[in-house]
């Protein structure tokens, strides 16, 4: 899903003579694994072109244009307005920003003692920020015997280091022994963006890759790391080493068009595969429950209830329908797609994501037999949806429903009535009114440019009252397309932009 247009050129400029540093690379092909050691440690020309393939596409072995990779070159930077929130400079790094930023939301409001989520010292911000990147790269990992890979600079060659003595700096610390966190002092502030002459092929020459086998490892070293993460690249260090804990090979198995990179390297956004896996831990590039088989080809989408959700603006447009395990995840919070950008809603009713009713079931197993999502199926597969949802199923009865569902004989049974019919009155446990956030990392996208979460109520009523319509508004119709008659009051004049 496209997340952010071309932004502003920059200065960033490719350096001369790296060319054919791609042939020069070698990746295991199961991705990183480690035989007999626990923590192992490989230089990044190592691996092969096929990283860069995977992330940026075929045709980006000679380099991506400066204004692209710029947009790419943050690190993970929190608001010096909002304490808990992520802020994103341009558009493109949303893909990896609002999944990180939605399961950050998730730690602090279930699993953090302090009432007060919003407000975080830099201290809690690093071990807020390095348990939840430890946690999406858990869930990536693809089995027990695959080990996680932490990818960071080589040593001397942080882009800290100005332009005009990195050569002389770099050949001063190469053989001395300096910790990973020392890369960049806790006193200095984090490097927003990239140094001005740091170029895309420059930033895969100076890279390093570091293996450990256990959980506890794992979050040792990207605790040490924290600097690293905030720091110029973080952002994009970080998703490598998602990719390569998850294994280049376990992705293209994943991914349904091999040939679409995670990142646009026209455009600079990344792709439904690229937040798939993120969010869940699978690079499928659908978002739909399970999977669907068309012409022959059988296409993979989510397999198991997500922890964080994910909500698009495109299946109001009817361009995609988006499944129950993103719909409906473990915990109130939903990524929400535009055609341009992804935000974050949340709240801490729990409610909202309670068990599955009978109703929601019956829905959901209706909508599976609907593959055109016309919120109808033909009358020969109600006995089939009837036995799915343990229903009574003998040939008499269903021949008894569909004369009552399809009194016209339309040969269709519509989703409202088959719904009434066995599941009538059924009350979701959903409170009328409840209290909302939204949260957008783009400065530019905020009131006066501070990143900020903007509150409101959101009431759920399950009907149109015309007496508490609201204005429509993009946010609104994303939610819409989980709750039909939402209606949402933000405490500011200004609604949030999805955008």
């Amino acid at each position: 899903m496209p997340q952010a247009p071309p932004g502003r050129t920059s200065g960033c400029q490719r350096l001369a003579g790296l060319g054919s540093w791609p042939n020069r690379l070698q990746l295991p092909p199961s991705g990183c694994r480690t035989e007999g050691v626990t923590t192992k440690k490989n230089n990044m020309s190592e691996l092969n072109s096929d990283v860069v393939d995977l992330v940026w596409g075929r045709s980006s072995s000679g380099g991506v244009s400066a204004s692209i990779f710029r947009r790419w070159t943050q690190g993970f930077v929190f608001s010096e307005n909002e304490h808990t929130a992520l802020e994103q400079f341009e558009g493109g790094p949303c893909a990896v920003i609002a999944p990180v930023q939605a399961f950050l939301l998730k730690n602090l409001l279930f699993n953090r003692e302090s009432s007060n989520w919003r407000q975080m010292s830099e201290e809690e911000q690093k071990t807020a920020l390095c348990l939840t990147l430890s946690e999406i790269l858990e869930s990536a990992c693809s089995s027990s015997s695959t080990g996680f890979c932490l990818v960071t600079w080589a040593k001397g060659h942080s882009p800290q280091t100005s332009s005009d003595t990195i050569t002389e700096t770099q050949s001063e610390t190469q053989d001395m022994p300096q910790p990973e966190s020392s890369q960049q002092p806790q006193e200095q502030q984090p490097t927003a963006l990239a140094a001005e002459d740091l170029g895309f092929e420059q930033f895969h020459s100076v890279l390093h890759m570091r293996t450990v086998m256990s959980v506890s490892e794992l979050r040792e070293e990207v605790l040490s790391l924290y600097h690293t993460w905030r720091g110029c690249c973080g952002v994009l260090l970080f998703l490598y080493s998602v990719i390569l804990t998850k294994g280049i090979e376990n992705i293209r198995n994943e991914i349904q068009d091999t040939a679409e990179p995670l990142i646009d390297p026209v455009h600079g956004h990344g792709s439904q595969s690229l937040v798939n896996l993120l969010v869940t831990g699978h690079a499928v590039s659908n978002v739909w429950d399970g999977e669907r088989e068309c012409s022959g080809m059988k296409l993979h989408g989510i397999h198991k209830q997500a922890s964080v959700g994910f909500l698009t603006l495109m299946e109001s447009l009817r361009y995609c329908k988006v499944g129950t395990f993103l719909k409906s995840p473990k915990f109130p919070i939903w990524i929400l797609g535009s055609e341009t950008h992804l935000s974050v809603f949340f709240t801490k009713e729990m409610s909202l994501v309670g068990p599955e009713s009978p109703s929601e079931q019956a829905r959901r197993v209706f909508q599976s037999f609907d593959h055109e999502d016309n919120g109808f199926i033909p009358e020969s597969l109600l006995e089939d949806v009837m036995k799915a949802l343990d229903l009574v199923s003998e040939p008499e009865y269903v021949s008894l429903v569909k004369s009552k569902l399809d009194p016209e004989n339309l040969g269709i049974i519509l989703l409202g009535p088959f719904l009434l019919e066995f599941f009538p009155d059924q009350d979701s446990g959903i409170p009328d009114s409840f209290p909302v956030y939204h949260y957008n990392g783009l400065k530019q996208s905020n009131h006066k440019e501070r990143v900020e979460y903007v509150e409101g109520t959101a009431l759920v009523l399950g009907f149109e009252d015309p007496m508490v319509r609201t204005d429509d508004t993009p946010v609104k119709r994303c939610l819409q397309t989980k709750w039909p008659y939402i209606e949402l009051l933000w405490t500011t004049d200004h609604s949030p932009s999805l955008n």
